[in-house]
């Protein structure tokens, strides 16, 4: 969560380490049978933000990984492969060009795979919010994806 709000390694390790301490410190205040997951991410994303804040730049997030791991799987030939890198490509960078706050719901959903009341837990809103925000938010992704007549993004071929 860290290195998709700072684009940073370094900077998101110094974020992330820093949440863990902040969270350990903080372990009086968790509410008893609340989902700690959320509740950490929403202290490493906080801390995440005021450093990118801090540093007065827009982050880039690299899926590099994410999308090597799912054209590996995918492979069939050598023109599939380049096809489907040329496709994640240009998915991350419309994710990229994307106001941080519909990254960060796309890619808690998506990339961290959490559920809506996660995510209502580590954004602080309900979980009608998050549906909306998410809709919202693949909406503009969508829309700037543009049309492409050889995929069709809502199907997952990429």
């Amino acid at each position: 969560m860290a290195y998709l709000i700072t684009g940073d390694a370094a900077e998101a390790e110094d974020a992330a380490q820093t949440g863990f301490v902040k969270a350990w410190l903080a372990l009086k205040s968790f509410r008893t049978g609340a989902p700690f997951r959320p509740w950490l991410l929403q202290i490493v994303a906080n801390e995440a933000r005021n450093r990118r804040t801090a540093r007065s730049r827009r982050p880039a997030i690299e899926l590099d990984t994410v999308a090597d791991s799912l054209s590996a799987s995918q492979e069939s030939s050598p023109e599939a492969s380049a096809i489907t890198r040329d496709l994640h490509g240009q998915l991350v960078e419309t994710l990229n060009r994307l106001r941080s706050e519909d990254r960060a719901v796309i890619v808690a959903r998506y990339f961290l795979d959490l559920s809506e009341a996660e995510m209502a837990d580590m954004l602080g809103c309900r979980r009608g919010t998050v549906k909306s925000r998410l809709s919202r938010a693949m909406g503009r992704l969508r829309q700037n994806l543009g049309t492409r007549p050889d995929v069709d993004w809502r199907q997952g071929d990429v």
